[in-house]
């Protein structure tokens, strides 16, 4: 009876984990607890030595286990041709002891460690992320240095990425500095380095930000500048990482108004985020949204929802609520918000679903019914409705697997000059997406506001922001024009020929890569992939796998809405 107890438990244990992890990358912070994205000295960023940090590496269970090396202070690189013919950053510890390097290779986000020892027993939770004292040094394709020897503070950054052996990072320089002309020169101290572990083509994230600037960028919204480089770290080779830009509150990025330190009004800006992961948030950095008392949602699946409605919240763990990307300083500026999000996705059910126009008072306060207006009306008087447009159309091209609970972002600027409108904008997070998972591998079918199934296929969900609208017609019909000019304008023929053009000018940086990490041999995350994805066996080989799909999705788009 006994070994039939902890057989039981060991079954629970698994079925807990499997029901509540999500294999989503945000950028919320890597801790579990908040830290503002845009702030740059935050009090709750972890920083100490590597000599304090490591833990003792007899009790650590990682993937796998970096060999501490004494650390090269010559700016030399372990691999020969590192940086040739593709951007170099050099990241060099101040701290010359063998286990400074720790620090890219052991911390775990902490609510994923912790996720991972419920259910594997033999598993010790490592250190959570923490930054490293470190220079940084970048040279261009050319070999021109363009940052010599800056002061940056650097960590382990993501929240399932974390697990993988090639690691991402947060880089936040001590002074603001332009990376390799991204977002057009703009001076930030927040810089990120995708790992794209999983991914073989490497060229997920990059795709999704090309359609994005080509469709939101062209309609005024934010989405993050992108470049391949190649990373060294205390002299050993690290491989190829995808440069881009932190998701922040900022005149060159989200340029919504930013709250001055300990300010308690709510004429401020909001950056938020729809998050599975919001409960791991401090309570003032995060609320619940009930989605019009869970109202019944019509999925767009192209034939009227079949027949077909959902409700998106199912209770308790599987809930998705908002975290507050951005600092907030009183609970009369979190219970605004909450408020404000709630009453707005009302207004745009009831506009969608009724036929009934709502609009706030003159405080934002409350809302009521109203016949002055009509219902378009009142959505496009809270909204911004090309937003929303734009990133349905990028995330129904993407087909992400966690499209249903993190990394969809949205903003409202309550400051002077502010618009008061929702926008949705700061796509994030594709490296699942685009036939990379087994989520419409196929190309074909309706998928980002239509029923999806969770990561581990054990239950069904909608994101209703992405859902609610798509009842109108008027609203579908928006999404079908706004796609045909892309299509017309050659947006998508430009992204599938740089696809071809990224791995041939890289082809020698990506071998490197793969040398270095064979993780298309042996990777870990490979039995998240889809059967197509998995068969790859080189970088090229993925490329033209996600030329494929990408070919076949954009066909199938432009059938359905022409």
């Amino acid at each position: 009876m006994r070994s039939l107890k902890m057989i039981g438990a060991l079954v629970c244990a698994v079925l807990v984990f499997c029901s509540c992890t999500q294999n989503a990358d945000s950028t919320s912070d890597e801790t579990g607890s908040t830290v503002s994205s845009q702030t740059e000295t935050s009090g709750n960023d972890v920083k100490k030595s590597s000599s304090a940090a490591a833990s003792d590496p007899e009790k650590q269970n990682e993937p796998e286990k970096q060999q501490a090396e004494p650390v090269q202070n010559d700016g030399s690189c372990d691999v020969e041709g590192a940086g040739e013919g593709i951007a170099l950053v050099s990241i060099q510890t101040k701290d010359t002891s063998k286990d400074a390097i720790k620090f890219a290779t052991e911390p775990v986000a902490e609510h994923v460690s912790k996720s991972r020892a419920s259910w594997d027993w033999s598993y010790k939770v490592p250190d959570v992320p923490y930054y490293e004292a470190c220079t940084v040094t970048v040279k261009d394709a050319d070999g021109n240095t363009v940052i010599d020897g800056a002061d940056a503070d650097v960590k382990v950054r993501g929240n399932w990425t974390t697990m993988y052996d090639k690691k991402p990072f947060r880089i936040k320089f001590n002074e603001k500095q332009s990376m390799l002309g991204l977002n057009d020169g703009a001076e930030m101290k927040n810089w990120l380095l995708l790992g794209e572990y999983k991914d073989f083509s490497m060229l997920r994230n990059k795709a999704a930000f090309d359609i994005a600037e080509d469709i939101l960028g062209a309609d005024g919204y934010y989405s993050s500048d992108c470049e391949f480089v190649e990373v060294v770290i205390n002299g050993r080779y690290w491989g190829v990482y995808l440069l881009a830009e932190q998701q922040q509150i900022n005149k060159n990025r989200v340029d919504i108004t930013e709250a001055e330190e300990n300010y308690e009004g709510t004429d401020i800006g909001y950056f938020m985020e729809f998050d599975g992961y919001y409960v791991n948030e401090e309570k003032l950095q995060q609320f619940y949204v009930s989605y019009n008392g869970n109202a019944p949602l019509v999925p767009y699946d192209g034939k009227g929802g079949s027949g077909k409605t959902i409700e998106c919240l199912r209770g308790g763990s599987g809930d998705v609520g908002i975290t507050i990307k951005s600092d907030i300083y009183s609970q009369e500026q979190h219970d605004f918000i909450a408020n404000y999000v709630n009453n707005v996705y009302k207004i745009l059910y009831e506009a969608a679903y009724n036929d009934k126009a709502f609009v706030f008072d003159d405080d934002y306060n409350e809302i009521t019914e109203t016949t002055e207006i009509t219902p378009r009306e009142a959505v496009e008087a809270v909204i911004d409705v090309q937003s929303l447009v734009d990133s349905y159309i990028l995330c129904e091209i993407a087909c992400d697997a966690d499209i249903y609970w993190s990394s969809f972002f949205m903003d409202v600027d309550f400051g002077e000059g502010g618009n008061k409108k929702l926008t949705f904008e700061a796509p994030w997070d594709f490296d699942s997406a685009l036939g990379n998972k087994n989520r419409c591998a196929s190309g074909e079918g309706f998928y980002a506001a239509n029923i999806v199934k969770d990561v581990n296929d054990q239950y069904k969900t909608i994101n209703p922001w992405l859902a609610v609208l798509l009842k109108a017609d008027w609203y579908e019909q928006l999404v079908k024009e706004r796609f045909a000019k892309a299509y017309d304008d050659g947006v998508f023929d430009r992204v599938i020929e740089e696809l071809t053009t990224v791995s041939q000018t890289y082809e020698e940086a990506f071998t490197r890569n793969y040398e270095r990490w064979d993780n298309i041999r042996n990777n870990g995350a490979a039995n998240e992939l889809c059967a197509a994805a998995k068969r790859c066996k080189t970088q090229m080989e993925a490329a033209e796998y996600l030329a494929s799909w990408l070919t076949t999705r954009i066909a199938f788009l432009h059938e359905a809405w022409k």
